[in-house]
């Protein structure tokens, strides 16, 4: 069917499409797109979330760092700002790899603190920076990722201590907690928050309820967690009742 061919091509584009999205796209009622997308979702081609649906993508392939960019955008650069208030002059942040956590390296550039950035995209926008104390980890960066991985980063880690980590998990669940397709990934953020006094968790609302290979931390582990509204409001309340406080960043 046609509509639903619309909808297919569109997830390939974005990490998430909406109902009100597609239904000005196909022309179709929301009543209507609703069904298209139970009907794709019990094919096993996407995932119903709140709102909308997201990609049926496989537990073990990464989505390319260039297509992660551009999508939700809006919503990550409103989960990096309320980050970074969370944050206070004079702190030390472990800075994870990962898009949303790029967006908060851009906030944190006129600000005075001490950042280790586990990602050299992120070392690059910081580089400049006149009042933020750039620590530079050891390691190999992932290829396209640019993500630091390996034993000379979990050196580098185990070295040093930090008031704050900002995790950017790949994916994240109320069973299956934070969690990343690359396992050396996932080790090095688990290196980061054993060394951290509070973590923040960056999760938009595309990740929840999905759940990557390798296994990070469970999902009370992070102090905050900060998302958008499209995260499931059942999931916030369920989190919020394990005592971790659920940060809602609105759009603006």
């Amino acid at each position: 069917m046609e509509r639903q061919r619309v909808i297919v091509e569109r997830l390939k584009g974005a990490a998430q499409v909406t109902v009100a999205e597609l239904a000005m796209v196909t022309g179709a009622s929301e009543m209507t797109v609703r069904r298209d997308l139970d009907v794709l979702a019990a094919h096993g081609v996407l995932r119903r979330v709140h709102g909308g649906a997201v990609s049926a993508t496989p537990s073990g392939v990464e989505p390319p760092f260039a297509a992660r960019a551009v999508s939700a955008t809006a919503a990550k650069q409103a989960i990096a700002q309320a980050a970074v208030e969370l944050i206070r002059d004079g702190e030390t942040i472990v800075l994870d790899s990962g898009t949303t956590a790029l967006e908060v390296a851009r906030r944190l550039r006129d600000r005075a603190v001490t950042v280790l950035p586990l990602s050299l995209h992120a070392v690059t926008e910081l580089l400049d920076a006149p009042r933020v104390r750039l620590l530079i980890p050891g390691g190999e960066p992932r290829p396209g990722e640019l993500a630091m991985v390996g034993p000379l980063t979990l050196n580098s880690l185990k070295a040093l201590r930090f008031d704050v980590a900002v995790l950017s998990p790949c994916a994240f669940s109320l069973d299956a907690g934070l969690t990343a397709f690359d396992l050396d990934d996932a080790e090095v953020k688990q290196q980061a928050l054993a060394v951290s006094a509070r973590t923040l968790a960056l999760v938009d609302g595309a990740k929840w309820n999905r759940a990557a290979l390798a296994h990070v931390c469970a999902a009370d582990r992070p102090d905050v967690v900060v998302t958008d509204p499209t995260a499931p409001e059942d999931q916030r309340q369920a989190l919020a009742e394990r005592g971790v406080l659920v940060h809602v960043a609105e759009e603006h």
